[in-house]
């Protein structure tokens, strides 16, 4: 719990939801895995010459969606890196504003796990040990 709120913009309902959701990190040990189970993954729906937009599934638990988006939304108020990625994507590159939101979620779950697996409380200018 204390490795997971130490992400930024984690708070500890959210926290302790994904442990919930992750049986401790047994059932679900990969960022990728939880991120679809969150809903949080695109998923391209493509068949020979037809191309759609990727889109999320509708099968995802929903309340932790709704807990990742608003760690998402303070993650965009808070944190000056992830403002200037939301910035950079909407205003310069034109995406949308809930597709940018989507990827900042999905960094989220990126660095609660790479902290969990490492055992580490997260930093905000970590060097790899080499």
């Amino acid at each position: 719990m204390e490795i997971i709120t130490s992400v930024k913009a984690i708070g500890p309902i959210t926290a302790l939801n994904i442990l919930i959701y992750t049986n401790e990190f047994r059932n679900i040990n990969n960022p990728k895995k939880f991120a679809c189970y969150a809903g949080v993954a695109p998923f391209k729906d493509e068949s020979g010459k037809s191309k759609s937009k990727g889109r999320v599934s509708h099968f995802a638990n929903k309340k932790m969606k709704a807990l990742l988006h608003l760690c998402a939304a303070t993650a965009k108020k808070s944190i000056p890196e992830i403002r200037d990625y939301f910035e950079r994507k909407t205003i310069n590159e034109g995406k949308s504003k809930m597709s940018v939101l989507n990827a900042i979620r999905y960094k989220l779950i990126l660095r609660v796990f790479a902290c969990v697996n490492q055992d580490r409380c997260y930093e905000n200018n970590y060097v790899r040990p080499v």
